[in-house]
């Protein structure tokens, strides 16, 4: 049993006849070090891997403290699974409603139908929100690799370079500097195509004059990076400068205005009435950011909605943007980690217009 897999059964207040199972694989491998395809089962009694043949020496490799148990022709998942459980004097399992399938989740019943079964709530994704120092080491690394990366691309940015180009570039930088892959689907947008906060990279290339905005990170060992930054290919003209400085300077003060028991939504509005007395109002609607580590989207998030207050330790974006359809757009983004009092800037590439 890991230190996590403890932690969180005493979190959930888990008793002797009750458990917990686990399918998602974020929460799997931070409970318990396994990366393959399976589900683990947690209980006082003991903390199993259940994996078909595939993965058992990974599993056996990987997590440390936990059993090991293999699927065959005669026996499913979900069957192993429910003879542990009565071996154990299972009664109540927690599973996640929020990523299972009905399927799944009616296969479970029909092999334990006399078993109680209830919402875990999230509470493994909550356990995962503050991070340890080992994870905000593997954090720092990806972010490094990610800034890295985008000060080397730059000699690449060009006219007659279409953003998939640049977007495959990108990735091969990290993956060649130590990535162990992209933490998601790199974003290149250029020209018209910024005003999309989430374009995907196309035959588009580049100009004169286009604003290029580049959304990408790292994964290595298991944790995300993510970091934005918006160049200039030439001249971009006096009104997408100023849509840069407005950007820029909304992303620094809702930067400087990270700390722990700050409110997420008092952050958010910070940037986002700065935004807007500029005269951009409607033009940044997505929230102002959000946690990341072993996904990399993950809470809190720095939100209107958001009822949430920050915590140390807790890895946050913040990428405010103006987005004007046919035009372009700007969005700027660093990952910072929340102390008391602050926070620790992780992508430390320039956040000053670069003109190429």
């Amino acid at each position: 049993m890991t230190e996590r897999a403890k932690r969180l059964m005493d979190a959930m207040a888990l008793g002797s006849g009750e458990g917990v199972l686990v399918h998602n694989p974020s929460n799997m491998f931070y409970l318990s070090g396994y990366t393959g395809e399976g589900l683990v089962l947690l209980t006082r009694q003991g903390c199993v891997v259940v994996t078909d043949f595939r993965y058992t020496e990974q599993a056996e490799n990987q997590a440390k403290g936990f059993s090991v148990h293999m699927t065959d022709a005669g026996r499913s998942h979900a069957a192993i699974v429910a003879q542990l459980c009565e071996m154990d004097g299972i009664e109540t399992l927690y599973y996640e409603d929020d990523y299972i399938s009905v399927r799944t989740l009616e296969g479970l019943r029909k092999q334990m139908p006399s078993m109680t079964w209830k919402s875990a709530e999230g509470a493994a994704e909550r356990l995962r929100e503050v991070k340890d120092e080992a994870e905000l080491a593997l954090i720092a690394q990806a972010c490094r690799i990610t800034g890295e990366a985008f000060e080397r691309i730059l000699g690449s940015i060009r006219e007659g370079v279409s953003e998939k180009e640049l977007a495959l570039s990108l990735e091969y930088d990290m993956m060649s500097h130590g990535a162990a892959s992209p933490s998601f689907s790199t974003i290149v947008a250029a020209g018209p195509n910024g005003s999309l906060p989430h374009a995907v990279p196309g035959a588009y290339r580049l100009r004169r004059g286009d604003m290029i905005t580049m959304d990408f990170g790292a994964r290595f060992g298991n944790y995300c990076a993510d970091m934005t930054r918006t160049v200039a290919l030439g001249d971009p003209g006096e009104d997408m400068k100023r849509v840069y400085r407005v950007v820029q300077d909304a992303q620094q003060m809702a930067q400087d205005a990270v700390a722990a028991g700050k409110r997420c939504r008092d952050i958010d509005a910070i940037a986002r009435d700065y935004i807007y007395a500029q005269g951009y109002e409607g033009r940044f609607g997505h929230g102002l950011g959000h946690a990341v580590g072993i996904d990399i989207h993950e809470n809190p998030r720095l939100s209107q909605s958001s009822q949430d207050v920050l915590k140390a330790g807790q890895v946050m974006t913040v990428e405010p943007g103006v987005y004007l359809p046919g035009v372009g757009g700007v969005r700027i983004e660093n990952s910072v980690i929340v102390r008391e009092g602050g926070c620790d800037v992780l992508t430390t590439p320039t956040r000053d217009l670069i003109i190429l």
